[in-house]
């Protein structure tokens, strides 16, 4: 499974670096307060990272946190209504 792993890690690897290679245009990224110059590659490949970054955190907040709130629960329900064990000391 690790190869598997490291299989795919490579392949995407070897996208990201031709897509910075490929894309070697320089571009102005204007913010609010500041421009940034770059390539379009780099840009590209940051564009998707941060579209990752923040979807991940999306599904954390709106899935992730809930559902753990909801079993943290549902444990000290269940250790409260569960009868004493028997240590047998």
């Amino acid at each position: 499974m690790n190869i598997f792993r490291l299989i795919i890690a490579l392949i995407f690897l070897g996208i990201g670096l031709l897509v910075g290679v490929l894309n070697t245009q320089p571009i102005t990224l204007k913010l609010l307060f500041t421009d940034i110059q770059t390539s379009s590659g780099v840009a590209i490949i940051l564009s998707l990272l941060a579209g990752v970054v923040i979807g991940g955190l999306i599904i954390l907040a709106t899935l992730v946190w809930p559902l753990y709130t909801k079993l943290r629960k549902a444990n000290k329900q269940a250790a409260a209504s569960a009868p004493p064990s028997n240590t047998g000391v």
